[in-house]
């Protein structure tokens, strides 16, 4: 039986081998264990083994799961955020990689504000125009990313995305499309440094075409239970 270390090392040669096939350094990318459904020592065993970023989908979670966990790890927000959840991750988390409206950025802004920090942010942006899934338009994106730049106490720096599951030509012609995208909004106020992108299904192919933050949860915990 594969254990967490097993599977995380086999993530990251496939990363190294990944980027030099794509010409990139493996230090430009992170990846962002998603500890969704996994236990807190998972978490643990994850960090022993050289995890230092975890992702999780759900506030409530989240904020159990930090509070067993005793390795310090930095902890991202990666699913749907309801502003009503904002305060128990604002100031808590590393990275929000989901603001999908102007709403949603204000109340970040305010919760931010509320405990003297600055959030840094990503723009999640709906790339295929999937009816079942979040995101801005990409048209949008970048009243989006206007509207962000009056308030203080969020920074965004990047964009992220979730292509369509199971074809991986799809997936990798909406990665390409995220990164042009990223390449039009940003200038040298806000260069939008990160692209967070690819899953376990298919982040080779998020590597060759600019990802710097991959969410990778199966292949490194294992199936979920629940």
């Amino acid at each position: 039986m594969t254990t967490v270390a097993d599977r995380w090392w086999k993530v990251r040669d496939t990363v190294v081998a990944a980027c030099a096939r794509a010409g990139r350094d493996p230090s430009e990318i992170t990846i962002v264990a998603v500890a969704k459904k996994h236990t807190a020592a998972a978490v643990e065993e994850a960090a022993a083994a050289g995890v230092t970023d975890v992702g999780e989908n759900y506030a409530q979670e989240l904020v159990d799961k930090a509070a067993q966990v005793k390795a310090h790890v930095w902890w991202h927000f990666i699913g749907s955020l309801q502003r009503n959840k904002c305060k128990l991750v604002v100031g808590e988390v590393a990275l929000i990689h989901t603001v999908d409206s102007v709403r949603l950025a204000e109340e970040i802004d305010k919760r931010a504000a509320a405990v003297g920090v600055v959030q840094p942010v990503l723009i999640e942006v709906n790339i295929a125009g999937e009816d079942t899934k979040g995101g801005v338009a990409p048209a949008n994106a970048h009243m989006l990313l206007g509207a962000m730049r009056g308030l203080a106490n969020l920074r965004c720096d990047g964009l992220m995305t979730m292509p369509p599951p199971g074809d991986l030509e799809l997936a990798r012609r909406s990665f390409a499309s995220l990164r042009e995208l990223r390449d039009q909004l940003a200038n040298a106020d806000r260069p939008l440094p990160i692209l967070s992108m690819g899953m376990s299904g298919d982040y080779e192919a998020a590597i060759a075409e600019g990802a710097t933050h991959l969410r990778i949860g199966t292949a490194i915990f294992g199936e979920r239970v629940g």
